[in-house]
């Protein structure tokens, strides 16, 4: 075994994470699932969403057959929603392409949607044990730290050299068990703030800890100034009910149904009027809500207006009317959630 593994697996046998719900049962699917939720996401978060997901979809033909707005329905608040169309499209191609079993061949899951080096070597070693390398963010830590691997993870550079250690520290045997120890680690001790150092069984060949260098590595994103954006939206009430239209697949929050855009230079009686839809009152301007992107971050001023709830406006693949007391099943972007949770509904 290679100089770190054999400690990590003596620490993991004991202190290690073995109850995840994703652990029992250990199947390429309910891996597979845990592994896309646990991208950029903490684990006491994905656990409540896991446990749902698997009730509604209990194997990958039952998530390929249904509704693409119930998969986003489920994910809703997990965020990063391109996840979420991936994993119904990965689980269409898994049924229709594999016969419903996920590839065995690393390639061959690279190639699924949504699934990269790393989340194809730890769904092939966990499941089955083979010898595969990973380097999620947790990992990237451990070994920046542990080699002292200057720079940011995201350069090409340090990301080839932090590969090479990944595949130099994994060892041939127990690769299931050494890939949950090093993910364990990662997530446990080797934090990014406040590393539980004197507990961590690597401490003494850390090449950071020995210079007390932990806090530097690995080295940070650089920072870069935000655009900022803005954007209305029309909230047209009729009743208890608000219009919504399911935005593009392509773009943030795609696929979920969302609050209409309003053009730059469009009024909200104009937008109405265009579509069919009958003012009945005065335009209420409601708090705005800021949204932060990767590239950009975004502001967001809600127009609600009431109106008679016309016809001409209804498309069941882009429009619906939402009853939020009587909510459908269905993905909402984040403007919707914000203005539910504010209680911002009619005249409350």
């Amino acid at each position: 075994m290679s100089g770190l593994s054999k400690p990590l697996l003596t620490w993991s046998d004991r202190h290690g994470r073995h109850d995840l719900p994703w652990q029992h049962e250990r199947t390429a699917y309910r891996v597979w699932l845990s592994e896309i939720m646990l991208q950029q996401t903490q684990v006491q978060t994905v656990i409540p969403y896991f446990n749902r997901f698997v009730e509604a979809f209990p194997d990958v033909a039952q998530l390929a057959s249904a509704p693409l707005d119930e998969v986003l329905h489920l994910w809703s608040g997990l965020g990063y929603y391109a996840r979420a169309r991936n994993l119904h499209r990965t689980a269409n191609t898994v049924v229709d392409d594999f016969g419903g079993e996920f590839p065995r061949d690393i390639n061959a899951m690279m190639a699924l949607p949504g699934i990269g080096r790393s989340t194809a070597g730890a769904i092939l070693a966990l499941v089955h044990g083979d010898r595969h390398p990973i380097l999620d963010g947790n990992v990237k830590r451990v070994l920046a730290r542990y080699h002292e691997i200057a720079g940011w993870p995201g350069e090409t550079r340090v990301a080839k050299l932090l590969w090479a250690q990944a595949e130099a520290q994994t060892p041939n045997e127990r690769v299931d068990a050494y890939t949950q120890a090093i993910m364990d680690l990662g997530a446990t001790l080797c934090t990014r703030n406040a590393p539980r150092c004197p507990d961590c069984p690597l401490q003494g060949e850390c090449a950071a800890f020995s210079h007390a260098a932990q806090n530097a590595y690995p080295g940070r994103k650089p920072r870069k100034t935000l655009p900022e954006k803005r954007a209305r939206c029309v909230v047209a009430r009729a009743g208890d009910r608000f219009l919504l239209q399911r935005r593009p697949l392509a773009g943030i929050w795609g696929g979920l149904w969302s609050f209409p855009e309003l053009g730059l230079d469009e009024g909200v009686q104009e937008w109405c009027a265009n579509r069919g839809l009958t003012t009945r009152d005065q335009i209420v301007t409601r708090s705005e809500s800021q949204h932060t992107f990767t590239h950009f971050r975004l502001t967001i001023t809600p127009l609600e207006i009431e109106v008679e709830r016309g016809a001409a406006v209804m498309d069941s693949e882009q429009w619906l009317w939402y009853n939020v007391d009587e909510p459908d099943r269905i993905g909402l972007a984040r403007p919707v959630t914000v203005m539910v949770e504010r209680g911002e509904r009619g005249n409350q």
